[in-house]
């Protein structure tokens, strides 16, 4: 039987067939959906954990108990995880692990475009990547085998356009659900596992040993194959990219490879023996290439491929016709020409809490460090209220490195609820420590909001559906020891503004708590607000707050109602009180 899958969804699909039976992540966009689809399998254990290391120490515990697990992450969460990923290629595990981490070439949804694929050469792990749904699915059987026979983390990589897109996966007879088996003695083994430097130097060896057996496995393994064609050139090329090279370079020979580290030296001597020439195609980085032209084989890559961006097979035709790879089509018809579609820049949901706080901080002119979340609009205009905005949880810490150089400007750090968990209790801690003197304002929409309202410690409930404390962070702060915490609804407009002219005129260390559930979370809307156009007189003050149902029209402002939910913001911010709900008159009550 044939279903189409999102490559998430194989993966996920993959992992529950494999019999992985603990899986942790933290969500984060191209990889959340892998979780999410995972947890709804019977007889499986999900978390989303309060970030990308805990996940993966968490997947390691699971290994080194016996256990198969999955940790799943986008590109900048390896980095995050990083030093756990370091410590389990020296120690090995029990059971199985596989980390499925999501590169985002075109920066979709990120602050960077690096290419993790040389994290599998830093911290010589195997590395996987597939080029469809159907091979995604059939990854992590795959890596889980590698993983057991060679005592090792396996990293699959996989890229935004092939986690979001669709296609065919073979569907298989289902594993029976079984409950977690009875529990069985840890395996006590310290020189293995406790990386103290006397154990850690004597793993090293066996770490290097392994990566030759890896080496030789690569020549022989089924995810790496050549594909005849003719002997003018030879592809190498690796996960997506296949699907569009094919389209560009239906006649050539192929080196298609599935696993991408280690790479397979005699294949890819066999491919340059057959072909007059050597193209190599990937998205990002000059990885593959680099290895090809250190083997002493002339290759051409990037000299014609972009090294920035993702890849399609337009743009792989443009740059082969202009290297003379291949001749330009004959133009049988004359070219269409394309409109452009206006841009449409994101914009925070009407009825989101975060406009109300960063229009304050606006308003009182503030300088703002910000972090990585919904709120990170805060620095579009015309809030224009986010001066600085680098990875998740650098916000606390930048803005006491900021107070103490001692800028004349008021500072605050803003961070979410969700991006606190991940990575702010630490900064906030060292704040107080250090005698800081720093605002800190949680953004606290009760989920992590920007990747699909995954739960976190501040819901209430698991990724399993099963109820779960709370976290209340203003409890939190002051048992940290900060002295000056309040808790504020951002609607609330004047004691918004007036808590942060507080806490921006104190001597001491303070958090705001701006809470307001997100609206699409769990959405109360009301009815509809209007506009007065004779009280109107176009001051511009509801404009100011980028509400996307508010727009200039001849005479003032008007509101659509198929888009307002009624949260009443532009009426608490309008001088004139033209906005309001709908009278029998015809104009507007507050």
């Amino acid at each position: 039987m044939k279903k189409i899958m999102s490559g998430n969804e194989a993966f996920a699909y993959g992992a529950y067939l494999a019999g992985i039976n603990v899986a942790a992540a933290y969500p984060g966009t191209p990889s959340t959906e892998i979780l999410d689809n995972f947890s709804k399998y019977s007889g499986v254990y999900a978390e989303w954990s309060t970030n990308e290391k805990v996940a993966l120490d968490v997947g390691i515990g699971a290994a080194y108990a016996g256990g198969r697990a999955l940790v799943t992450m986008k590109h900048v969460g390896m980095n995050v995880a990083a030093d756990s990923l370091f410590y389990i290629s020296y120690t090995g595990m029990k059971g199985g692990l596989v980390i499925i981490n999501a590169d985002d070439p075109s920066m979709h949804s990120s602050q960077n475009e690096q290419d993790n694929r040389h994290y599998a050469r830093f911290a010589k792990v195997p590395m996987l990547e597939p080029a469809d749904s159907e091979e995604a699915k059939q990854s992590v059987k795959a890596a889980l085998e590698i993983s057991e026979k060679f005592d090792t983390p396996v990293i699959i990589r996989t890229t935004t356009r092939l986690s979001h897109s669709l296609s065919i996966v073979e569907t298989e007879d289902e594993p029976v659900a079984e409950s977690l088996s009875e529990p069985v003695a840890f395996e006590r083994n310290p020189v293995k596992y406790v990386m103290v430097p006397a154990f850690a130097r004597q793993r090293h060896p066996v770490v290097e040993d392994r990566l030759k057996k890896l080496a030789v496995m690569a020549e022989t393994t089924a995810l790496n194959r050549i594909e005849p064609g003719d002997d003018e050139i030879g592809v190498i090329v690796s996960g997506v990219a296949y699907q569009y090279a094919r389209e560009v370079f239906p006649n050539a020979t192929f080196l298609k490879l599935g696993m991408v580290y280690p790479l397979p030296a005699g294949l890819i001597k066999e491919l340059a023996g057959r072909v007059k020439q050597v193209v190599v195609i990937e998205e990002l980085d000059p990885f593959i290439e680099e290895h090809v032209r250190l083997m002493g084989i002339p290759a051409r890559g990037k000299d014609i491929f972009p090294n920035i961006g993702e890849f399609n097979p337009g743009l792989l035709r443009r740059c082969a016709q202009e290297a003379g790879l291949i001749s330009a089509p004959v133009q049988s018809t004359p070219a269409v020409s394309v409109p452009q579609l206006p841009g449409r820049p994101p914009m925070l949901c009407p009825g989101c809490g975060h406009r109300g706080l960063f229009y304050a901080l606006q308003r009182v002119k503030a300088l703002v460090h910000g972090d990585i979340g919904c709120y990170t609009l805060g620095s579009a205009p015309p809030l224009s209220a986010m001066h600085t905005s680098g990875c998740m949880g650098a916000s606390i810490g930048v803005v006491h490195g900021v107070d103490k150089v001692g800028v004349k400007d008021r500072t605050v750090a803003v961070i979410g609820d969700s991006t606190f968990f991940h990575s702010g209790v630490a900064p906030l801690i060292n704040l107080h420590y250090n005698n800081g003197t720093s605002t800190v304002i949680v953004a606290d929409n009760r989920v992590t909001a920007m990747t699909g309202h995954q739960a976190n410690p501040g819901t209430g409930s698991t990724l399993m559906g099963i109820e779960s404390p709370v976290v209340k962070i203003d409890e939190l702060a002051r048992g940290i020891g900060f002295k000056k915490v309040d808790v504020v609804n951002p609607y609330d407009f004047k004691t918004m503004v007036d808590t942060i002219k507080d806490h921006l005129q104190s001597k001491e260390p303070s958090v705001i708590v701006a809470q307001y559930p997100c609206v699409l979370y769990k959405r109360e809307r009301k009815p509809a607000l209007v506009v007065d156009l004779e009280k109107c007189n176009e001051c511009g003050n509801c404009l100011r707050i980028a509400c996307s149902p508010i727009t200039k029209v001849e005479g003032g402002v008007s509101i659509n109602a198929a888009l307002c939910i009624g949260c009443g913001f532009c009426a608490t911010i309008c001088n004139q009180g033209a906005i309001g709900l709908p009278n029998r008159e015809g104009g507007t009550e507050q």
